[in-house]
């Protein structure tokens, strides 16, 4: 039971009547009055609200959120009381998201039932617990209120953003990815893998006849080559502290994770093989490249786990393992962030040891607030020279892609939120130039 605000203002205005009655004698009279037209009230308030356990309330979201999204709870509040009430809905939601609007107020007829509907975004992966629902109902005298504890308290796993791949796969479906800014490349070249002879027919491009089969069978035989198919591609993300920092209250680190899910299905839609591996101050996780059934599954339970840690990455410990992990030549896109040019150069030997044996991408971030204050017009000689500053550290950004080209390793420079298309295309570019 809670006493509402109504409550309290009615018993102030008593109290006021009874101080009156000191100066003029009838107020006295019409305070006591009040107070038992109060107390009448307040049991005829409680009479009606507690005749009934007149509230129902549960909770449906899914059993996993997908992390950097929205994603929808819905709340659905019955009444089976046999007159209008107000109603205030207070969910317990997982503290991590630190949320204070989670309060609604609607009014409900006799035997009605209305549906709530909210978004949280989660920012890190892991377990989110959500509490009880709270509920207030009061009637139309708002002299009491009374409070149900309904639903049940429920855990939900973060995972990587698997709804983005969704929205990717639908895309795909319906050959709609432009939309999402992945572009379509024109194919240089033929087509390398044999697959049949055929007979010639009008249009087939001549240089592919195969003349040894056309004098066999007495008429014009061509062969026919499609794409290379099974080809490995890993990603490969480095869970050191340069990718702790954070951009829209993810982690660069988990900006990576969500990208390397998405370029893996995209990877095993174009038939290729796709595997995962992750390093620090040693090597940690690896997962070898594959496209069997429910092997997304896999890639994704096997992000979900992941940690970033506070120490320096090994890059000589990535290349022991790789070399022994991985005997095919694939394509290795990694991702990992230089702050500036000498902390590229200190890997940069590992980096081109990689590039011997495998096709390298180097994938890092490009700082969007450093980007914005240089953009700002300088109000002050210290802001003039704070911007110099800020945009040597920029240059040094750009200048890592130039060292990185000059030594035969493709890289990739690009905002976070940039990063899952940016990669995407950056695969089905080299792909179709047959650079893997």
């Amino acid at each position: 039971m809670f006493l509402p605000r109504r409550f309290y203002i009615a018993l102030i205005f008593v109290i006021a009547l009874f101080v009156g009655g000191y100066v003029f004698a009838p107020l006295f009279v019409a305070g006591q009055v009040g107070l038992i037209l109060l107390i009448l009230l307040l049991l005829v308030d409680a009479y009606l609200l507690y005749r009934l356990p007149g509230i129902r309330a549960y909770r449906q979201c899914a059993e996993r959120f997908s992390n950097g999204d929205e994603n929808l709870v819905d709340i659905r509040v019955e009444s089976s009381y046999t007159h209008q009430i107000a109603v205030s809905v207070i969910d317990e939601i997982p503290f991590i998201f630190q949320r204070r609007d989670i309060d609604f107020h609607l009014s409900l007829q006799p035997g009605e039932g209305k549906n709530i509907k909210y978004n949280l975004r989660p920012t890190q992966r892991g377990v989110y617990s959500f509490g009880f629902i709270r509920v207030f109902v009061s009637t139309p005298l708002g002299i009491l209120s009374r409070r149900y504890t309904v639903g049940e308290p429920k855990n939900v796993k973060v995972y990587p953003s698997y709804l983005m791949l969704h929205q990717y796969e639908l895309l795909a479906i319906s050959d709609n990815l432009t939309e999402l800014g992945i572009k379509r490349i024109r194919r240089v070249g033929h087509h390398t893998e044999f697959e049949q002879i055929k007979e010639y027919v009008k249009g087939d491009d001549y240089r592919t006849i195969n003349w040894k089969a056309s004098a066999r069978r007495h008429e014009l035989m061509v062969n026919v080559f499609q794409d290379e198919r099974s080809q490995q591609i890993y990603n490969v993300i480095d869970k050191g502290r340069v990718m702790q920092q954070a951009f829209q209250r993810m982690t660069l680190f988990d900006y990576s994770i969500n990208a390397s899910l998405v370029l893996s299905y995209v990877a095993m839609q174009k038939e290729d093989k796709a595997g995962l591996a992750t390093f620090n101050e040693r090597f940690d996780t690896f997962v070898p490249a594959s496209r069997q059934a429910g092997y997304m599954q896999t890639i994704l339970e096997t992000l979900y786990a992941q940690q970033t840690s506070y120490g320096e990455t090994d890059f000589s410990a990535l290349c022991v393992h790789l070399n022994k992990y991985i005997n095919k030549r694939s394509l290795l896109i990694l991702y990992t962030n230089f702050a500036n040019i000498a902390s590229m150069n200190r890997q940069l030997a590992y980096l081109q040891q990689l590039n011997r044996r495998h096709r390298l991408l180097v994938v890092f971030f490009e700082d969007t607030d450093l980007k914005e204050y240089i953009s700002r017009p300088a109000d002050s000689t210290e802001e003039y020279y704070q911007q110099v500053i800020a945009e040597k550290f920029a240059y040094e950004k750009r200048l890592i892609v130039s060292t990185l080209k000059q030594h035969g390793i493709y890289s990739l420079l690009t905002t976070p939120d940039n990063l899952s298309v940016d990669v995407i295309n950056k695969y089905l570019e080299m792909k179709s130039r047959q650079m893997l």
